[in-house]
């Protein structure tokens, strides 16, 4: 067992919360999109996108793959939000409801089981009409920290 499986997360995560952010806030596709990071936590993130005329599919609601990215953006702010470095594995989702020009999206990623290489999200997208789509999503949780951790050992 290395160092780095002794590394207190929720530790990594309240020293290096301003610093996880900045790294977040690099995200060009979602800058691109107009994403907000609303909120992380430990596990957890909340972010929000309003649909624009650009995000709207032949049928005049909101692309598949734009609320597709705002849960992907969540899933990824919530599995890096320890510092550690997390990349999908996989995610599946099911689309409920539209989402229409003008509507406020808003994505929610929780932590449902986390260890030392994998863990896994549900995300949910609702819109003020109602849940426009789940996304359950695994990680791979690399061995490297973006943020120093060094001093972190629990």
């Amino acid at each position: 067992m290395g160092a780095k499986s002794m590394i207190d997360e929720r530790a990594v995560h309240q020293k290096h919360y301003d610093e996880i952010c900045e790294k977040l806030a690099q995200d060009q596709f979602a800058q691109f999109l107009g994403m907000k990071l609303l909120q992380l936590g430990e596990g957890t993130a909340t972010a929000e996108l309003t649909v624009a005329d650009h995000m709207l599919n032949a049928h005049g609601t909101a692309h598949g793959a734009v609320i597709f990215s705002l849960a992907d953006f969540v899933f990824a702010a919530a599995c890096n939000s320890y510092g550690k470095t997390s990349v999908a594995l996989s995610m599946n989702i099911g689309f409920l409801a539209a989402g229409f020009k003008g509507n406020r999206l808003v994505a929610t990623a929780t932590e449902e089981k986390k260890n030392n290489r994998t863990a896994w999200y549900r995300i949910r997208v609702e819109s003020e009409n109602g849940l426009v789509a789940t996304l359950d999503a695994l990680a791979y949780r690399k061995n490297e920290y973006f943020v120093p951790v060094e001093d972190e050992e629990a």
